[in-house]
Order: structure tokens, then sequence, then C-alpha cells
């Protein structure tokens, strides 16, 4: 059943300028959750037949997927859910069937009566989930490698051929899974093509093969800054299957005639180029100006910085990815949420929080890890949690938990700051964690900087937004 809600007038800025062959499925159908919204703001852009005009944008995350339909003026008109159906193949998950099949589900989640007014599509995926296909026949070639699949076989190649540091110099980055691929030497791999979850599933909706975006490209090795695939990356024999790159929310062609048809879709509906998840998650905050910065509370630390320069170190895990002509600069911390989780229940936490005065510096000092090793803002693979002396207040002990995290956030945009990219100012902040106002006022002295909850943080949002900026770009506005 469709929730009818209403909501206020929001404004927003969006940047300028697996084994393939027989199926096994065990599929639970998985029920939508969709809200539909009343448009109140009074606003509305139409076409020349005088509809109105609407951008959908899909994120597909490591466990479900969401759409977002938002007006001209960045207000949700519909959203949605769904959790990917289990699809297996012999022992393993079918991730191609299952995320086709949750692309396709939630086009249909859809409410009717706004498909037919949808400009623009786009959408995010887990960054480095690579998927290697025939470029002649679209058949995917190999069971899909995923965002977090390591290839240390490839590693040492790559880091023979790539600059020191660079982001590909990690076993999970995607050129280390083209590398591992390619080294099997299977027949007929000179007519491969490489392309990542986002990519893939755009496809589907658009029809042309071989196109990516410089977001989701940046860990195959692509130089956002020059636009272009680096000579010690080309000269490769396997850069044959590197794909055709364009900025994210670039319209690529118009929505495939059999599912415009089938979905009740505007003929002249058109297919951009996406992005990665925490990219379009960054851009849903609406952190437009360099020194704004998004710190993402969840199971770990992510902070995210818009900076004018650009700033890249593997040792720290730090890489810059471009935002039209601005930097987004990115580290993330091994402690967060996931130790709050070991040490106290939601209830203690929501109780407790209440009784912390957050104007007051807590003396207790802690890193607390779930167990050994940090990667920013220290690079450390042996650190130890620290997590003692425990005093007997459990009220005590959280403050001091809670103002540690916030000490490393703290460093770590210091360090961004030493490595050159632009200073942070402001703070807004995602996540599970975004919903303790404790822990805001905390960081926001501790930080020395003013932090609030970000508006936006649903990375479907950022989507719809990179649909908004493409069909504007495809009208000259």
């Amino acid at each position: 059943m469709l929730m009818l809600r209403q909501v206020q007038i929001s404004s927003f800025e969006l940047f300028q300028s697996p084994k393939q062959p027989g199926c096994c499925s065990s599929r639970s159908v998985t029920l939508p959750r969709t809200r539909l919204y009343r448009n109140r703001s009074g606003l509305r852009a139409m076409d020349g037949s005088g509809l109105e005009k609407l951008y959908l944008g899909m994120d597909f995350g490591t466990s479900g997927a969401r759409f977002t339909v938002i007006d001209e003026q960045g207000v949700i008109r519909a959203e949605g859910k769904r959790e990917y159906p289990p699809f297996m193949r012999e022992e393993s998950m079918d991730w191609v069937s299952s995320w086709k099949s949750t692309l396709f589900s939630l086009l249909e989640d859809i409410p009717i009566t706004l498909r037919s007014l949808v400009s623009s599509i786009s959408l995010d995926g887990t960054s480095a989930t690579t998927l290697i296909l025939n470029r002649h026949s679209g058949e995917v070639l190999c069971q899909p490698f995923l965002y977090n699949q390591s290839c240390p076989d490839a590693l040492p190649e790559v880091k023979s051929i790539a600059p020191e540091n660079h982001t590909v110099c990690s076993g999970s980055s995607t050129l280390c899974k083209l590398v591992s691929w390619w080294n099997l030497k299977l027949p007929n791999r000179e007519s491969a093509v490489l392309l990542h979850q986002a990519d893939w599933l755009l496809w589907l909706l658009h029809g042309r093969l071989g196109v990516s975006d410089y977001n989701n490209a940046l860990k195959v090795g692509y130089d956002p800054e020059s636009e272009s695939y680096p000579s010690w990356l080309i000269s490769q024999p396997y850069s044959q299957l590197l794909p055709v790159v364009q900025a994210p929310g670039t319209s690529i062609g118009n929505l495939k005639d059999s599912i415009r048809r089938q979905f009740g879709f505007p003929d002249d509906c058109i297919v951009c180029t996406g992005t990665t998840d925490s990219i379009a998650a960054f851009l849903a905050a609406r952190a437009t100006e360099p020194g704004k910065a998004v710190t993402s509370l969840g199971s770990t630390l992510a902070i995210k910085l818009l900076s004018t320069k650009r700033v890249d170190d593997a040792r720290y895990g730090v890489y810059s990815h471009r935002l039209d002509d601005k930097w987004l600069v990115g580290g993330a911390s091994n402690t967060g949420g996931a130790i709050l989780r070991q040490l106290f229940s939601d209830e203690q936490l929501e109780r407790l929080s209440r009784e912390i005065n957050p104007t007051v510096a807590s003396p207790l000092d802690y890193y607390p890890l779930k167990s050994s090793g940090e990667r920013f803002p220290i690079a450390d693979p042996n650190l130890a949690p620290r997590l003692l002396p425990r005093p007997n207040s459990d009220v005590e002990y959280l403050h001091g938990i809670l103002e540690s995290i916030a000490r490393i956030e703290g460093k770590g945009y210091k360090l961004l700051k030493e490595m050159g990219a632009t200073e942070a100012e402001e703070v807004l902040t995602a996540g599970g964690g975004a919903k303790n106002d404790k822990w805001i006022k905390i960081r926001e002295r501790v930080l020395g900087l003013p932090v609030s909850k970000a508006v936006h943080t649903e990375a479907s949002y950022g989507a719809s937004l990179l649909a908004l900026k493409g069909a504007k770009q495809k009208r000259g506005l």
C-alpha cells in the first residue's frame, strides 16, 4: 500500500560546471516499501506539453537498493526500497540475476502516475564492484568481483606499473580485479569489456555497452584530472577492456524502447552516467562549497571534504574523487559505531547519552577499535584498541568513547589539511550517529567547527540530483 505524506518545500544545490550459464533460483519475493509524497511547493517545471518533469535516482548498496523521485526543486515525490532477492547458482549468490531483478522491481514500484513524468534516470553502485562482459553479446563472463573482494595475486603486478601510493595499489582495487581475471588467460579475453556495477545496470537501461563515469573508473586507474587513462595503463594488453569514461550525470542516450513501453516512461526519457554509492551520499547532503565536509558515523567513521586541491595517499587510504571543478577528498577510520554496539545496547546508548554534559571535556583518552589495525588518520596495521581504564560510571565511559572518536575525526580533518586539502569549515553528519544530539555537540566542541545533521542522507537522493543535472545539461541550462 502506498503511504501518502506531505512535505515542505526543499531547496537544493547541484554541482555545476557469477559462473553465468544455468541459473537455479530460490527466490523469495521481497515486498516493496514505497512512499508517495504530494507536492506542496506550487512550483512545477513543465515541458512543452504542460507536463511536470521528474527525476529518478537509484542506489544499489551492499544489501539492497532504493529509489527516489524528485522534482525540479529537489522535493521528494516518491521513494522506496527493496532487498536483493536470494538468487542462487550452485552454492553461491547469483548477484547478476539479483541486481537485474531488483532494478526492474524498483522501476515497477514507482507509482505509475509518476513514471510518465520521469525525464531522466541515473543510479549509483558500490565502488570497485566489477563485471567482465563479452563486448559483442553483453554476456557476463564470470562472477562479479564484489566491492570488498581482494585479489592479492595481482597486487605485485599492479604495483610494478602504477605510481607509488596510487589508488590502484590495493588488492581490492578494480585494476587488481581486472589483472587477476586477465591472467587466467581465458579464450577470447581480448573481446571482453569491463564495467562497474552502476555501469552495467545503466547499460540494461540504455543499451550502449562500455560507458562508465570518472568516479567509478578512479579505482581502475582513470585520471579524472587529465580526463584520460594514463600511459602506464594504456600500454598494458588488457587496456582494451577499459570503458569509455564520462562525467557523472552526463546523458548517455534515451531509455530503451522496450523498457519505456513496459513501464510507461515518456518517449524522451534519458539515462545518465552514475557514480559510486559514497559519492551519491555526499551529493545528497548538498555540501557544495570548498571546506564543506560530511562525516558518516556508521559502523566505521568516514569523512569526505570538498577541496579545491586533489589529495591522494594510498598509505592512509586517502584518495580524491573529482566533482566537476572541485575534489572530494576522503578517508575512513576503523573506529565508529561498531565498537559502540559491541559495548552498549541501543537502549543503553540512548539512555546514557541523555546524561552526558557535552560542554565538558572528558579526561579519558581512548582509541576505540573492534580489533587491531588502523589506516586513517594513523597508518598502523598493528595499532591496538585502547578502551581502558573503564570508570565505574557508564555515562563517563560512553562520554569518553564518544569524545575519543570525535578526536580521531578531528585528526582526520587535520591530516587532510596537512596533505594540502582545503581546510574544513563546516561538517554535516550522516549515518546512525547523526541521531545522537549529544555526540553532535561533543564533536562541535572538539572540532571547533559548526556540526549539524545532513537534511538528506540517502544515496538515491544524490543519484536523482545527477539525473536532474544531466537533464539540465541536455536542455542547455
